[in-house]
């Protein structure tokens, strides 16, 4: 069942805060991110300062709440993605919410950036080498697996490797993520299986919610 993650009455607070509030500061990180890349900038993978759109995500303090009007989650699911803005055309932002216990497999990033930003709870990333094309199938190499907790960033590119992204907590995790260019929404990707290394390619991944309502009932 699709449900909110945090309710309006978490995002506001108290009444004194609701002045405060009418300062939308995560729908200026949106305009940020869309104005940092342009109307040129996006479309090739060499054509992005990711320390500047990191930079921007830091800036941004997510235990105000105001993301939370896309936060929809769903207990059946590993995660929902949930569409907050295109970026021009160049990007796609999306707030994902981590159902407790799960997360994603192991996939690729159909050649693009992705920045990630913890709003609520904590995340576990995994990295893994790329299977040799040529090697038998076997277990995949781990690289490096890190927790990320609430207001950190991080940065993920196939030129890094593989990852996987796990909600290890007993609540929902919520984070946000910045893809550019756009091209696993628009062409898929690979994900991975650990035993075997074996690859399967997924379609343009679809979404859980699309500016803030649901694409359809669920």
């Amino acid at each position: 069942m699709a449900a909110n993650v945090v309710s309006s009455s978490q995002a506001l607070g108290s009444v004194g805060d609701v002045v405060a509030h009418k300062e939308d500061r995560f729908e200026q990180l949106v305009l940020a991110l869309k104005d940092a890349l342009g109307p040129s900038s996006g479309l090739t993978s060499d054509d992005v300062d990711v320390g500047f759109l990191m930079d921007l995500m830091r800036a941004y303090d997510g235990s105000d709440g105001q993301w939370s009007k896309y936060a929809f989650g769903d207990a059946s699911r590993g995660y929902t993605r949930n569409l907050v803005d295109e970026g021009n055309g160049k990007s796609n932002l999306l707030v994902l919410v981590w159902s407790p216990g799960k997360g994603s497999p192991i996939h690729d990033h159909g050649n693009a950036h992705c920045v990630m930003k913890i709003l609520r709870g904590d995340l576990t990333e995994t990295r893994y080498a790329f299977p040799e094309k040529d090697e038998p199938e076997g277990p995949m190499t781990v690289i490096s697996e890190k927790t990320y907790k609430e207001n950190q960033v991080t940065y993920m590119a196939d030129e890094l490797g593989l990852h996987r992204v796990s909600n290890r907590g007993s609540d929902f995790a919520v984070s946000l993520h910045l893809y550019t260019p756009p091209n696993v929404a628009r062409e898929g990707c690979h994900i991975f299986d650990e035993r075997t290394g074996k690859r399967s390619h997924v379609p343009g991944c679809m979404y859980f919610s699309v500016y803030g309502r649901l694409v359809k009932e669920q």
